[in-house]
């Protein structure tokens, strides 16, 4: 055994940092705690107003941190060298890192059993912000979890251990979130007992992308990435409101404001009206025309209104 091998910590003595921020990371931050892994601290986004009072927020990891004990750290800066000195301070053998900010290299490079992150995609597929979105516009049956370790290009870092799941043809972004933030906790336990236990051999994702002919990326989604193109077929229309629901919200204009869509129907049929019109019984059916079929729409919310399932916004809306 090497000498590095022996310095490598058991389970009890396994010292861990975790970053994160929203609920999605609370799944992965649990189950380290529920399966007796000593959490030293936990470094996550600073409060800040939000909602129509500006009242001061709090991020969810911060809330689980504070409910179950553990030290907390909320950098604005993570270059800044305060922060740097008082992580070097609670010398972890590993950073965990799920859905947080991008690392400088003087944070993922100092523990010496490196940084392992939690990426909602098998990688090298859908690298990037928005992994989960994106395979769902794209209308993807499979996606998965991967867990690797951090390097100095994003997303790009050793391949750890990976899990499929199959994603519903009606399934939306936030469906499969919810099935994700559970397989990729427990796929987080499975990764850091495999490191302790010195069973994972860590696989380069060039070795894995050169079997994949077409790698597909995952962009941070902006306001022109949800506006609905009514002249594209209706399942890209379908799988684009799936992949932006409930959050960003895929969206068209009804006269002059702009009506997102959260759920529908898609309807193959031959249009009787050119795409992007709308055509509606006044009382449960709303319906957009696509390049080959319709788009009906179940859920909605006008701009300056509450979201409400159709038929009560036909009540209220003359259309």
């Amino acid at each position: 055994m090497s000498a590095q091998q022996t310095a490598l910590p058991g389970k009890n003595d396994l010292r861990i940092v975790f970053m994160g921020t929203p609920e999605f990371a609370v799944a992965s931050l649990n189950a380290l705690v529920e399966a007796g892994y000593h959490i030293v601290a936990v470094v996550t986004a600073p409060d800040k107003p939000a909602g129509r009072g500006m009242k001061i927020t709090e991020s969810a990891v911060k809330k689980y941190a504070f409910e179950h004990g553990l030290k907390i750290l909320q950098p604005t800066k993570l270059k800044d060298a305060a922060f740097v000195d008082e992580l070097r301070l609670l010398q972890a053998d590993m950073h965990i890192v799920v859905a947080f900010r991008m690392l400088p290299e003087v944070v993922w490079s100092m523990p010496p059993m490196g940084t392992v992150n939690v990426h909602g995609s098998l990688l090298p597929q859908y690298r990037g912000a928005a992994p989960i979105n994106w395979a769902v516009i794209n209308g993807e049956k499979e996606t998965g979890v991967t867990t690797f370790k951090l390097q100095h290009e994003i997303d790009t870092g050793n391949i750890l251990l990976q899990r499929s799941f199959p994603i519903g043809a009606d399934e939306t972004a936030a469906e499969v979130h919810d099935r994700m933030k559970k397989i990729g906790a427990e796929l987080l336990v499975e990764t850091v007992e495999g490191l302790v236990n010195r069973t994972i051999t860590e696989k380069s994702q060039h070795s894995v992308a050169h079997t994949t002919p077409v790698l597909k990326h995952a962009p941070k989604i902006f306001t022109e990435t949800c506006r609905i193109n009514w002249d594209s077929p209706v399942e890209e229309i379908y799988n684009l409101i799936r992949g932006l629901s409930p959050f960003p919200g895929a969206f068209t204009l009804l006269g002059e404001k702009s009506l997102k869509i959260f759920t529908a129907k898609m309807k193959m049929a031959h249009p009787s009206v050119s795409p992007g019109t709308y055509e509606t019984d006044g009382r449960q059916c709303l319906q957009f025309a696509g390049k080959d079929g319709y788009i009906e729409v179940l859920d909605l919310q006008l701009e300056g209104k509450k979201r409400m399932a159709v038929a009560d916004f036909l009540r209220g809306y003359k259309c």
